[in-house]
């Protein structure tokens, strides 16, 4: 069966033909062409096991183990996306895009269903390269100077101001707020010239950018909140509708995604591996 890339509406596009499992090297290129191009891709009635994950994941480069979420207990590779079906409140539950906290942000991250809710529990993605695209030269131009400070402190940190800790994610699910410490706040510039596919995309984002270099907070505020407004219209958008078998690999510096909590009593169960990234440049 010959590989089928379909554009999707708003942003994405779905592979079919393949299998992640045993996966050509011709069909590798494709999909990294793919990857490049949508930002974010996605795959249906895969049979991957923890292993042919982690052996597609290294395909594309070395396994970022992340900081905060729990690790698969056999293989610490797979970070756990879970919500049990007496839990209140899911991860990634709003815009964000992941790792824009480090220095060098990860590439992107391979989204497994291994359990899902009877209903619900769909993830949005919102294209960075259409908001940018859509703006007008002058807005672009004047976008292109700056460079926007993002931080993990008031996220993953310790304290009753920080996100998780208000929520029951932290029984297990979310930890390591320590580490936050040590984790300095960076820079990137708000616009970036993706590194495989040249072109340019927005990159702040509603959960870690904090604010513009150079600027207040206070400052900050109202230019980010437009900018955020402009990047959540339907037409950025897409909501992928998880199934059996479904995987999603979205692009950390082209999109931003979000994971509905709409199915309450449910439970759900991902597993996510995050490949590491390059510097980011203007």
């Amino acid at each position: 069966m010959a590989i089928r890339i379909a554009h999707l509406h708003g942003v994405g596009a779905e592979i079919t033909g393949v299998d992640l499992g045993a996966l050509s090297n011709d069909d590798f290129d494709e999909i990294r062409a793919a990857f490049a191009e949508h930002g974010v891709i996605f795959f249906r009635d895969q049979d991957l096991s923890e292993r042919q994950h982690i052996a597609f994941a290294e395909r594309w480069a070395p396994i970022n183990i992340n900081r905060f979420f729990a690790a698969h207990p056999d293989f610490p590779e797979i970070a756990l996306v879970a919500k049990e079906r007496d839990q209140q409140n899911n991860i990634g539950g709003g815009w964000h895009t992941d790792h824009s906290y480090d220095q060098i942000p990860a590439m992107g991250s391979i989204l497994v269903a291994r359990e899902l809710p009877e209903t619900g529990g769909n993830t949005l993605f919102a294209s960075m390269y259409a908001a940018y695209e859509a703006l007008s030269p002058g807005f672009q131009a004047m976008l292109s100077t700056l460079r926007a400070v993002h931080s993990a402190r008031h996220i993953f940190g310790e304290g009753p101001d920080t996100y998780y800790s208000n929520t029951d994610a932290g029984g297990g699910r979310i930890g390591n707020a320590e580490k936050t410490k040590t984790l300095a706040d960076v820079t990137h510039p708000v616009v970036i010239t993706h590194p495989l596919s040249g072109k340019k995309a927005l990159y702040v984002n509603p959960a870690f950018t904090v604010r513009f270099e150079g600027w207040t907070v206070e400052e900050s505020g109202p230019l980010l909140a437009q900018l955020y407004a402009h990047c959540m219209r339907k037409d950025f958008t897409h909501e992928f509708v998880w199934r059996p078998g479904s995987i999603a690999f979205w692009d950390n510096r082209a999109t931003w995604h979000f994971a509905r909590n709409d199915y309450h009593g449910q439970r759900r169960m991902m597993h996510r591996i995050t490949v590491e990234g390059e510097p980011l440049s203007a």
